[in-house]
């Protein structure tokens, strides 16, 4: 059967995806973002506090590092609960050997369920990022919008009751899992910024239907948890892959200015013993070259828009 020219007429095709969240642009070709003092690269650490109820549905599916063994599955739940035990106060320590400041991503459940932690994190001033109400309520397509909402909103309740208060500006989803309503829930409830668009190296900004929301360029390819865990490649290569990342950003920025350069660290994976020591290497090498400005992600978006305005 032959076909007729109006089968290849899409509406929605152009140099975007099927969305009309923002125009696509070409990275190289946009004008340079200048950070503060004239750094090159702003250096964004991001340590990850998870809590995986042990009956956390299989469906639609699970995230990522979710429990697999029959119930109760104590090894993994354990292995997991190790990084809000034990792993992030190593993270913690090497952070401020560097005097480098945090955006911590947690779950509300992790907030909620280990006072002591969150008091912790206050004494070393950490942002907080909202990651979701715990590792077994995701966002997907095919959830409710209300009962989406609604977690968004419990999520952030509980975040700000156990931060002191603290403004809550970010949103990493559980596993990084979005619906078509996510941005748009994000924007009604007051967030700025969300991690889970792994299609950039610079923040850029989404116009939802609920208003602006910024996605941050937090590393997905270099992730800790999916090089060791996913990937089964040594902590030694994810180093490697680490300083190899922070080159070509490093190198770009001199031509087409500042570059963002993100570490995320999940605390049950990079806070064990045999891992802890590439973290400090990854530091000491990105901090050692001129022109390295570490900040929280909050930080980092409003020099963003401050350098935006300045072009504008």
């Amino acid at each position: 059967m032959a076909l007729t020219d109006d089968y290849f007429s899409y509406p929605h095709r152009g140099h975007r995806m099927d969305h009309d969240l923002y125009a696509w642009s070409d990275l190289f070709q946009r004008k340079p973002v200048s950070w503060p003092g004239g750094a090159r690269v702003a250096l964004w650490v991001a340590p990850i506090l998870q809590w995986f109820p042990f009956d956390a549905p299989a469906t639609p599916f699970r995230a990522p590092g979710g429990l697999t063994m029959p119930y109760p599955d104590f090894r993994h739940y354990s292995s997991r609960d190790y990084g809000n035990r034990v792993g992030i106060f190593r993270i913690l320590d090497v952070l401020k050997a560097h005097s480098v400041p945090a955006s911590v991503a947690l779950n509300a459940a992790v907030a909620t369920r280990y006072p002591a932690l969150m008091r912790e994190l206050q004494q070393h001033g950490v942002e907080l990022i909202a990651h979701g109400l715990d590792m077994g309520h995701l966002h997907y397509t095919g959830l409710d919008p209300n009962e989406e909402s609604a977690l968004v909103e419990r999520t952030l309740v509980q975040l700000r009751e156990a931060g002191a208060g603290q403004a809550i500006r970010g949103w990493l989803s559980p596993g990084r899992s979005q619906s078509f309503d996510t941005p748009r829930l994000l924007a009604e409830h007051g967030l700025e910024y969300c991690c889970d668009w792994a299609n950039d190296d610079m923040p850029y900004l989404m116009e939802t239907p609920g208003g602006g929301l910024y996605s941050m360029p937090l590393a997905q390819e270099t992730d800790d948890r999916a090089v060791t865990l996913d990937l089964h490649q040594t902590e030694l290569e994810w180093l490697q892959q680490v300083k190899d990342r922070f080159d070509v950003l490093y190198r770009e920025s001199a031509e087409y200015g500042g570059r963002v350069m993100s570490l995320p660290l999940h605390a049950w994976v990079m806070g064990v013993p045999y891992r802890i020591h590439v973290v400090k290497e990854a530091l000491a090498y990105m901090l050692g070259h001129d022109g390295v400005w570490a900040a929280t992600g909050g930080e980092i978006l409003d020099a963003f828009k401050a350098s935006e305005a300045g072009h504008a």
